[in-house]
């Protein structure tokens, strides 16, 4: 059990005790995590990070037999085992299953993960409770002496919704749950600011509990450098359909110096470079990061976490034209399927890549960590302590 260590010199910052709640993936769900790990351990707090991405299995090791095996004979674990199972079967590939059923299996994975965790997990032992995924977000309603934060990634209702996992009907009814659990979160972040915003304009939420955490990255002291041909990279998972590979295909056709690096690998059909997975580091070698997505209302108003990969190693970024906000970006360069090659060629010249590279770097530099994550400091450098509130308001967060 952790103890906590309490500094008895006048002005000397007290140690807290933090735990941090993720799925870690590999890939940009793991990123943020790993930074606020890192970032609260050299301020000198005592952190303990949990991965619940295989929390019904019995290994989350790569590889192992026990990543597809039930990792307990718990009731609880059990049944959440039964579900991931009924997810793959009945939601991935079916269609219908896809569309109507996928809102009752995330039912079931809200609330048994809540009712493990809760069981799992000391809470009371800490003086922080962070969350970094919706699917696990419940344990921070069970009630625990802990001050709590939801660093929720975007808003979830819609973005499933988006995805074509939800009726209109069960639409209304998560997001009409969400928005009340949102409202009842202690502290609430976003992965990026304007999601905030979103969910102000379109759930209603009062923004009264947000403490905003943006995204951000580790500038790199390797930049990018000019070359011709110009090479682009593209970064990340390819798993999810708001990725958009059909489109990642084109861009590939129409221009033959593009190199995808992530997993799982992508359909040869496509006609992708794939180069298998890669350090950041990697960009280095590059002109250019890139951005494709699907295109829907919350992704007009999001970002992407690679965007802030590229931007550590000054690369200009191809996004979308469609996506608003990119003011809040320097070094991003708009895009459409139509003019890709020419919006890359507009570049060709060394001179006007730099311009737009130190651009990129500097807002890298503007979105370090160690910024970006400021707010977090000051929460627990403010926050003596609080009385253990009352268990039962875990209640008014039940999923609908």
């Amino acid at each position: 059990m952790m103890t906590p260590t309490t500094s008895e010199r006048p002005g000397e910052r007290q140690r807290k005790r933090v735990l941090i709640v993720a799925q870690l993936d590999g890939y940009a769900n793991s990123v943020k995590p790993l930074a606020i790990e890192r970032f609260l351990r050299e301020l000198g707090h005592d952190v303990r990070l949990v991965d619940t991405n295989y929390l019904s299995r019995a290994s989350s090791t790569p590889g192992s037999p026990g990543r597809m095996l039930p990792g307990s004979l718990r009731p609880a674990k059990l049944a959440l085992y039964a579900n991931d199972i009924a997810s793959r079967v009945l939601t991935r590939r079916w269609g219908f299953g896809r569309r109507h059923l996928s809102y009752y299996v995330l039912l079931s994975d809200h609330r048994l993960r809540r009712r493990i965790l809760r069981t799992d997990l000391a809470l009371d032992d800490f003086d922080l409770v962070i969350c970094e995924t919706p699917f696990d977000a419940g344990v921070l309603t069970t009630g625990t002496s802990a001050e709590t934060l939801y660093d929720c990634p975007n808003p979830w209702a819609d973005e499933v919704f988006h995805e074509g996992r939800l009726t209109g009907r069960q639409h209304r009814r998560f997001r009409g749950w969400e928005k009340d659990f949102l409202e009842g979160m202690e502290h609430l972040s976003f992965s990026w600011e304007t999601y905030g915003r979103y969910a102000q304009k379109h759930y209603g939420l009062s923004g009264d509990n947000f403490l905003q955490l943006n995204w951000g990255c580790t500038p790199s002291d390797t930049r990018a450098r000019f070359a011709r041909p110009a090479r682009v990279a593209y970064v990340g998972s390819l798993s999810g359909e708001f990725i958009n590979l059909p489109l990642l295909g084109r861009l590939s056709r129409l221009y033959p110096h593009i190199d995808v690096y992530g997993g799982p690998p992508p359909d040869p059909s496509l006609g992708i470079r794939y180069r298998g997975y890669a350090s950041p580091d990697v960009l280095s070698d590059y002109q250019f990061g890139l951005i494709t997505c699907t295109r829907d209302p919350i992704r007009e108003e999001g970002f992407s976490a690679k965007h802030l990969h590229y931007l550590a190693h000054g690369l200009p970024v191809l996004v979308p034209a469609w996506r608003r906000h990119l003011d809040l970006l320097r070094g991003a360069v708009p895009y459409t399927e139509e003019d890709f090659t020419t919006v890359i060629d507009a570049l060709s010249d060394e001179t006007r890549w730099t311009a737009v590279s130190d651009a990129a770097y500097e807002q890298g530099r503007r979105l370090d960590w160690n910024r970006t994550l400021e707010p977090l400091r000051q929460l627990l450098d403010g926050s003596p302590g609080r009385p253990e509130r009352d268990s039962a308001a875990a209640g008014r967060h039940g999923f609908a």
